[in-house]
């Protein structure tokens, strides 16, 4: 596994990638993706970071794990690869923006247009084995993409942190929420969705506006 990613993001994480926890879950990666079918591919596990550098970064969204499934894992959290049937949880975030902003639902459910326009789509493991939810978590990837986070709040001001789901908001002890903005609430899969945790939280207008206010280019979500 070849760690390359937008010299923005290596420059400042360069410590990281020599501590021993990131040797040993490198070591592990390439084991995984050697023996066995993984995701995403292994050229697009750092996508998050070679489509949204640092200095571009103004919204930020956490997922938790890569989809398992065949073909869909992109690198991107909540994002598919361009032909993919959409994942409950993406289609629940389509139809939220839809109601939100009256956007119409898009055919593709790749999100590289919004790395591209300083959205980090960050999962909190940047890996996993096909059709094994969660196999790859516990395992350093947790650690890296904690100081990720970190750095982001030290090093930027004005970044609007979208934390869906218990797990997201746990990372809101990271973020100073005195120089960014958090916006909290459910989780867009549809356990929680149908139980009125996600529709109507208006995000991503809330976003734009959060972005407007402080002279930042919003969103075209």
């Amino acid at each position: 596994m070849k760690v390359n990613i937008h010299h923005s993001w290596k420059h400042r994480l360069v410590n990281e990638f020599e501590k021993p926890y990131f040797i040993d879950l490198v070591d592990f990666v390439k084991h995984e993706y050697a023996k066995t079918k993984c995701f995403p591919p292994g050229s697009q596990i750092f996508s998050a970071f070679d489509l949204c550098p640092l200095d571009a970064v103004k919204v930020v969204i956490i997922g938790q794990d890569p989809y398992h499934g065949d073909g869909q894992a992109n690198g991107l959290c909540f994002s598919v690869a361009d032909g993919i049937s959409h994942p409950p949880s993406l289609i629940n975030i389509f139809k939220e923006i839809e109601s939100d902003l009256d956007i119409p639902y898009p055919e593709s459910g790749n999100l590289e247009r919004w790395a591209k326009q300083g959205i980090l789509l960050l999962n909190a493991t940047l890996s996993v084995r096909a059709h094994q939810a969660g196999s790859h978590q516990n395992k350093g990837w947790e650690l890296f993409t904690d100081q990720v986070i970190k750095l982001v709040s030290d090093e930027k001001e004005n970044v609007v942190f979208l934390l869906w789901g218990g797990f997201a908001k746990k990372k809101a002890k990271l973020i100073n929420s005195t120089k960014h903005i958090v916006l909290t609430s459910g989780h867009p899969s549809p356990l929680s969705a149908n139980r009125g945790y996600w529709f109507g939280n208006k995000h991503f207008s809330k976003a734009n506006k959060e972005l407007k206010s402080r002279n930042i280019k919003e969103i075209h979500w």
